[in-house]
């Protein structure tokens, strides 16, 4: 329109010239400068004396070459800054004595994290030290001072630093380097490779234990699943560990540097002090902190029993079981309840189905709504069959992207992995909980404690009828099944071959499991269910 740029010509004109009246001023007084036609801010006069001033001060680690046994390795700055960007990586540096909770601690905070999508990677400097040295030896290998084996120990840690720095130039958010760097001098030197030369925020985390027995358990624990001590004799193993953590504990300097950010955490009585943290990432990871449980624990995971939707192959609803679901949450109380499992808590969502079946376990009971079964909205109560028939094209791209699809008015498996991260904070704390709940919810909550991949969690299978039980074992979890001898129907559908939303009905249907055609034929043999089965 003509008036629109009447006012653009009658506006233009003074700003643009302001512009260049401002810009002229800055070029004069050096706020700016120009080279080869691009114009930048002069940030600091004295850049260059701070960079020459802090490459003379650099850390050993910086740019440091070292030929211990053959071995060469060289760590050197990615870029050179004066403090720390708000919005670089974030570094997570582990300090402590051997048999403290680091690695426990590293490695939940590794799976919280990526849960919540933040790219985490732990590295690990026992790893490094196990590459350059393949055999554990004694521990003649941790004497400090011992100078080769030292420096072997050293090379480890600064190559570990590489792959962090390497992790976090490649766009991902927060690299975990697990070690002990029980001295001052090796936090220095970790502060100033990453914070000082590279540009990345850091935090601390001093994990200290002064409990005579929750130590011994703790020693016993690492004897167990450490690849240092695979195939040694028990006491013997037991004897090195010990005068390994005495080395250590000859050079150990607590923490109490002013200026580093830090959080230090009692790994027993869940003491935690933090100083100078500040941050989204590292304010985020302060409350991880309280959930971390780093003695051994076991989880109790079933579904419902067969309820008489599944019986349909419908989903969703708050169905009530079915004969043969009753018949298993009887055979459930009483395998539970057999095996007298201290202080055993038990939590349900709060529909019928999962209720019903946890109801006959003699132990606190409580039902969570986070619990409760994702929401299909306006499929809620359908078969897949009706899904198909409904809404087609909905159904083809669940399948397509069964992670992300959100159903009209109801939920995504994304929306159940936020729903359930109360839950997975209580439960990463807890000791003997069996929870009661549905597939969608277990296949989550079993992923997160597996270290599933996110794609993954649609299609981890969870059976009808049986217990799942998960233990934790090092720093990490195994799973095993119980399957209880009664018979159910099958609610496992894989991915069809066939994803198009213009394929037609039978491929979409391929993979649906068989169903019958009433709610429960047990209950009334007579009355002549039928099978419905696809082909």
């Amino acid at each position: 329109m003509p008036w629109v740029a009447a006012c653009l010509d009658l506006f233009a004109a003074p700003i643009l010239g302001y512009c260049l009246a401002v810009r002229k001023l800055a070029l004069q007084s050096g706020i700016l400068q120009e080279t080869d036609g691009n114009i930048g801010v002069v940030a600091n006069q004295h850049l260059n004396q701070t960079k020459s001033s802090s490459e003379s001060k650099m850390a050993p680690c910086a740019e440091e070459k070292h030929q211990e046994s053959g071995q060469e390795s060289t760590v050197r700055p990615v870029a050179l800054t004066k403090s720390p960007r708000k919005f670089s990586g974030v570094v997570i540096a582990t300090s402590g004595l051997p048999a403290r909770g680091k690695s426990q601690v590293a490695q939940n905070l590794c799976r919280r994290l990526n849960w919540n999508g933040v790219s985490t990677k732990v590295m690990r400097v026992s790893d490094y030290r196990r590459k350059k040295l393949e055999l554990y030896g004694t521990h003649e290998l941790f004497r400090p001072d011992h100078a080769a084996n030292s420096a072997l120990r050293s090379l480890a840690t600064r190559d570990a630093m590489h792959d962090c720095a390497a992790w976090l130039a490649s766009g991902n958010t927060v690299a975990i380097l697990d070690g002990c760097l029980v001295r001052k001098d090796q936090r220095t030197e970790v502060f100033d490779y990453f914070t000082v030369q590279l540009g990345y925020r850091i935090l601390f985390i001093e994990c200290v234990c002064n409990d005579a027995k929750a130590l011994e358990h703790n020693y016993q624990e690492v004897i167990r699943h450490s690849v240092d001590y695979a195939g040694m004799d028990p006491i013997m193993a037991a004897e090195d560990l010990r005068l390994k953590v005495s080395h250590y504990v000859r050079a150990y300097e607590p923490m109490d540097e002013i200026n580093y950010p830090r959080i230090t955490i009692d790994t027993v009585t869940m003491d935690i002090h933090a100083h100078k943290v500040s941050g989204h990432i590292e304010s985020t990871i302060l409350g991880y902190i309280g959930s971390v449980a780093t003695k051994p624990h076991t989880i109790y995971f079933s579904r419902h029993g067969e309820s008489e939707y599944n019986v349909l192959g419908k989903i969703g609803g708050d169905a009530v079981l079915s004969g043969r679901g009753e018949r298993y949450a009887q055979a459930l109380a009483t395998r539970i309840n057999a095996m007298h499992i201290p202080d055993l808590r038990v939590l349900t969502s709060r529909l019928r189905r999962t209720i019903a079946t946890a109801r006959g376990v003699e132990a606190p009971q409580e039902h969570v709504a986070e619990l409760n079964e994702l929401n299909a909205g306006v499929c809620e109560g359908l078969s897949y069959e009706e899904m198909q028939e409904l809404y087609p094209q909905e159904f083809a791209w669940r399948d397509q992207d069964k992670l992300r699809y959100r159903y009209p008015w109801g939920e995504s498996y994304i929306d159940i992995m936020q729903r359930v991260e109360p839950v997975i904070a209580e439960l990463q704390q807890s000791n003997n909980v069996l929870v009661v709940s549905h597939q969608a919810i277990l296949r989550c909550l079993v992923g997160f404690f597996l270290d599933k991949k996110p794609e993954e969690l649609p299609y981890i299978e969870v059976p009808l009828h049986t217990i799942i039980r998960v233990v934790s074992h090092g720093f990490d979890y195994r799973m095993e099944f119980i399957k209880m001898p009664i018979e159910c129907v099958n609610t496992t559908r894989s991915k069809p071959n066939n994803c198009s939303a213009n394929r037609t009905a039978d491929d979409a249907l391929l993979t649906v499991p068989a169903h019958y055609d009433i709610p429960d034929p047990w209950r009334n043999p007579g009355s002549g269910p039928t099978l419905v089965q696809q082909h």
